[in-house]
């Protein structure tokens, strides 16, 4: 039993590998120096291409920017909201219940199956019921609020036309007429937005802690500001695609299909574009999850063998 015992043990060593003596070259080698000199290259490299090819960091965009850099739109931005003319007021399902805002496909309503989870009344929301956070509200909210709708209405239609046909459409610069409150809301309202305070309020929804930026982004939306810095960064959609990032990291390529049903027909010219779009997404989706169960679409890899070309030394001799 001993004698066998050492035979195996003999013939295991013979053949492993591993039990081999080492007959090649031999040389020092150190290992705190070849992580040192590693990691330093590597990180140089890092911090180059970053420095290159980085995504840019810009700062935050927020109301108070808005305000600073263009006060002329953000003014004729908040008499649309007034006047409930502004993109968020026509919107419909999930912020309003406007007549025949809608998107549809054919006689389906999908966007009004939520309902209106998020109302929002652009004049209160984003104009009044901020001026009345204020220590001493201007007394143009109390003339608003005692009005008319129809009041309300011809007071912001004639500051909306007035302030398209001034010189630069500066406030400033409007002719005289019967504005009404109108011209003290927006003058508030703008002064607030420079001190930094409309950001406040808009975000916090009466909590202390709070992460909505829902009205903050429909207001910065509904005006020219906002768009214009999306299309000097080309993330329009038509160079490139959506961006959504943190501090310098790589923005979400994954919506690069999103943003292509965007660009092109029929979504492009449809009134319902998103309403096309998400549900394209749905059936996109849904037909790349259920592929190994579909008849025909799962035996597309044995009719079409891209994995022999690219595993192609295991499939030499099969």
């Amino acid at each position: 039993m001993t004698t066998r015992s050492s035979s195996t043990t003999s013939w295991r060593r013979k053949d492993d590998i591993a039990g081999r003596p080492w007959i090649g070259r031999v040389r020092e080698y150190d290992l705190l120096k070849e992580l040192t000199i590693g990691v330093v290259v590597v990180g140089l490299l890092v911090l180059g291409v970053s420095a290159i090819f980085g995504s840019p960091d810009e700062p935050s965009v927020s109301l108070k920017a808005w305000a600073s850099a263009a006060p002329a739109d953000f003014v004729a931005t908040a008499s649309k909201e007034l006047g409930g003319t502004s993109d968020t007021a026509g919107y419909g399902p999930p912020y309003s219940s406007t007549q025949d805002a809608a998107q549809t496909i054919g006689p389906i309503d999908l966007q009004s199956l939520s309902g209106v989870r998020l109302p929002i009344e652009t004049a209160n929301d984003f104009v009044i019921a901020p001026l009345e956070t204020l220590p001493s509200p201007p007394a143009a909210v109390a003339e608003w609020t005692a009005a008319t709708d129809q009041q309300r209405s011809d007071w912001t239609a004639a500051y909306s036309d007035a302030l398209a046909a001034a010189p630069d459409n500066d406030p400033a610069n409007v002719a005289d007429a019967d504005y009404g409150p109108v011209p003290a809301l927006t003058g508030a309202l703008l002064d607030m937005a420079r001190q930094g305070t409309l950001d406040g309020v808009l975000q916090s929804g009466g909590n202390f802690y709070n992460m909505d930026y829902t009205r903050s982004l429909l207001f910065l939306g509904d005006g020219s500001y906002f768009p214009d810095l999306a299309a000097s960064q080309h993330l329009t959609g038509d160079q490139w695609g959506v961006m959504n990032e943190t501090g310098d990291t790589p923005g979400q390529s994954w919506l690069w299909l999103f943003s292509l049903l965007y660009q092109v027909e029929p979504f492009k010219s449809s009134p319902s574009v998103d309403a096309l779009v998400v549900v394209t997404m749905v059936v996109l989706t849904a037909l790349l999850t259920l592929l190994p169960f579909i008849p025909g679409l799962r035996a597309l890899p044995r009719k079409i063998p891209l994995h022999r070309l690219i595993w192609k030394d295991y499939y030499r001799n099969r």
